[in-house]
């Protein structure tokens, strides 16, 4: 393509830290309170726009879709219609997040399209005018917008970041077995009881984060997908051992799995846990949370051409 603007911008994973499920909505959709939290592991997405019409997208994972089946291929076609605009855009992933891990790889792949392209084509819609295109497209996307510390109510995309900003340490864990979402849905949905509130999530969101707060997290998907998957169940206990073993603060399932972390105070600390993971034969690891200022100063230099590294 001739006249190509281009840029590549970060992808960042996503745990929750804590998820409760409050019950089912007229919608059909589950009524959730979480806090999301942005985690150095990320994605590269290239972009590149031209004259003509069309998207293509190229992805070095194997068996991720190429076409309108992958989030971030209908986030460029769906901004371009809306800002009707005719353009020949180009999309490369560069995949670090695993697939179907609860790490919001696919929707933060389409929300860094959202953000890429607005100012490759000067469209100028901000997050405020991407948000609706955002949830148009998953509940998860609208929190990509923002990064770091969030509270995410409703089905997840009424997204509130928080004051208090999580800076700590986590070390990831991959099992190679997991449960797909809906499965885990259909299993919690057996013996949900309807609440009205979150007391654990509002009472972690208040809190001063000190090290006894991560103690409070919970995440009612953690049971249901351990049920549904007994291989699962066996490895995340012997994962939780481990963390527990080198001091975590806290360990949890990031949404409906797979990946199992464990929260700490110190680099040093969660190296260690995932050195100790990999030697028990686990894929895992290290790295620190992404703060609401992270996330916007990455994004800059990016956009700028300063790099893309969270600091």
């Amino acid at each position: 393509m001739a006249a190509l603007k281009r840029v590549t911008v970060p992808a960042f994973a996503k745990v929750n830290l804590g998820l409760e499920v409050l019950g089912l909505r007229e919608d059909g959709h589950h009524e959730l309170r979480t806090v999301f939290q942005s985690v150095a592991l990320h994605d590269d997405v290239a972009l590149a726009v031209g004259p003509g019409d069309g998207i293509a997208l190229r992805c070095d994972a194997p068996g991720v879709p190429a076409d309108e089946r992958n989030l971030a291929w209908r986030a460029a076609a769906d901004l371009l219609r809306f800002a009707g605009v005719r353009r020949r855009v180009r999309i490369e992933l560069t995949k670090r997040i695993p697939a179907a891990g609860g790490l919001g790889g696919g929707s933060s792949n389409a929300a860094a399209v959202l953000l890429g392209l607005d100012h490759l084509l000067r469209t100028g819609l901000g997050t405020a005018g991407l948000a609706p295109l955002a949830r148009r497209l998953g509940a998860d996307v609208p929190y990509f917008l923002f990064g770091g510390t969030a509270l995410g109510v409703a089905r997840g995309e009424e997204v509130y970041p928080l004051l208090r900003q999580v800076d700590a340490w986590l070390a990831l864990c991959f099992p190679p077995v997991g449960a797909g979402t809906a499965a885990v849905f259909r299993r919690l949905d057996a013996g949900l009881t309807p609440r009205e509130n979150a007391p654990t999530i509002f009472r972690f969101v208040s809190s001063d984060l000190t090290a006894g707060a991560y103690r409070l997290l919970v995440n009612d998907l953690e049971s249901a997908a351990l049920e549904e998957v007994p291989e699962l169940k066996a490895q995340v206990a012997r994962i939780r051992g481990v963390l527990r073993s080198r001091g975590a603060l806290g360990t949890l399932l990031s949404g409906s799995g797979s990946t199992y972390y464990g929260v700490f105070g110190t680099a040093a600390a969660a190296r260690e846990a995932a050195r100790d993971l990999g030697r028990a034969g686990f894929r895992a690891v290290a790295c620190r949370t992404v703060t609401s200022g992270r996330y916007r100063r990455a994004w800059q230099r990016a956009l700028t051409g300063g790099g893309r590294r969270a600091r």
